[in-house]
């Protein structure tokens, strides 16, 4: 049980535990809280030389639990808490932090390649390779799953962005719009995030289910929920440049906070049934994003899908 001392958050059941331990003896902690009907989930950092995904669950969290505020809560993150439950990870591969990887943990298993079994000669997750995602889905299959983030940090684009489970199974008019719209109502509360620069879509459903074992994929499909992968840049941010300080900590910080505005405002639509995204402005529709943009001296490495997947990936 979290201390709540000082703090209204304690009206919102928080609570901390180790979900299991790593390879190493590292402990995998989930901070849940909140009274609200749905469930999400935030993880952050299965890559862990991504460290700026860390520093958004710190933003998050900070704003959650209403730290630097003297332990009051706004009325924003009090919505939120009313209507979710919600179980952040704040590191996945703890690890991987501390052996100085860039994807993997202790034995060398990138986390974002063993959240299900697609290679009949390699099984995930298991225990003995993937201790970390093992747990994490086992309590996702308890509490259930409305609304997924995986948070991560990206080497080679300059921007904030999403990918989805696109022309995965539950790709379709439901997830399509809502991602679209998440992604604006987080664009409007922060002006880092942006729709039309990210991974390019697989070509084909077929080629997508080769990559049921990236998180967002299972997760979405496993729960018929939305779920996204939010990318930061290690560089500068192109849509707000800062030459001195590039995309810096309290930047991923801030925009960690910012995931209050946007998680309440998905939150109507998020078990909606019938057409309900007729309701939403044009500027909320879907827009299927390219890795192709102008910037001198930069050149794309491969075609990417997801996070790291590149098509030569097995």
């Amino acid at each position: 049980q979290i201390s709540t001392k000082g703090g209204v958050f304690g009206d919102y059941n928080p609570t901390i535990e180790s979900l299991t331990r790593t390879l190493e003896g590292r402990e995998i902690e989930c901070i849940s809280i909140g009274n609200g009907k749905l469930t999400a989930w935030i993880q952050h950092r299965q890559h862990p030389g991504e460290s700026m995904a860390e520093f958004f669950a710190e933003g998050f969290l900070h704003r959650l639990l209403g730290i630097g505020a003297d332990g009051a809560l706004d009325d924003a993150t009090k919505v939120v808490l009313e209507r979710y439950r919600l179980y952040v990870v704040p590191c996945m591969c703890p690890d991987g932090a501390v052996l100085g990887h860039l994807r993997t943990n202790s034995v060398g298993a990138n986390q974002n390649r063993e959240w299900a079994t697609v290679h009949d000669h390699y099984e995930a997750p298991t225990l003995e390779r993937s201790p970390e995602v093992h747990a994490v889905l086992s309590k996702m299959d308890e509490t259930g799953v409305d609304f997924f983030l995986d948070v991560h940090g990206d080497e080679e684009l300059p921007y904030v962005f999403f990918s989805g489970a696109e022309k995965t199974p539950v790709w379709g008019d439901r997830i399509k719009h809502l991602h679209g719209y998440f992604i604006s109502c987080f664009q409007r509360a922060n002006s880092d995030v942006q729709k039309e620069i990210g991974y390019p879509p697989p070509d084909s459903e077929e080629a997508a289910l080769k990559y049921m074992n990236v998180a967002t994929n299972q997760v979405s499909n496993r729960f018929n929920c939305l779920g996204l992968t939010l990318e930061m840049p290690f560089k500068d941010c192109a849509t707000n440049p800062d030459p001195e300080r590039g995309f810096s900590p309290d930047r991923a910080k801030n925009l960690g906070r910012n995931l209050v505005e946007a998680l309440g405002d998905v939150y109507p639509y998020l078990r909606a049934e019938g057409e309900f995204w007729s309701a939403f402005g044009e500027e909320d529709a879907y827009v299927v994003p390219t890795d192709s943009f102008k910037e001198e001296g930069f050149v794309m490495l491969k075609k990417r899908f997801y996070s790291d997947v590149r098509p030569t990936d097995a």
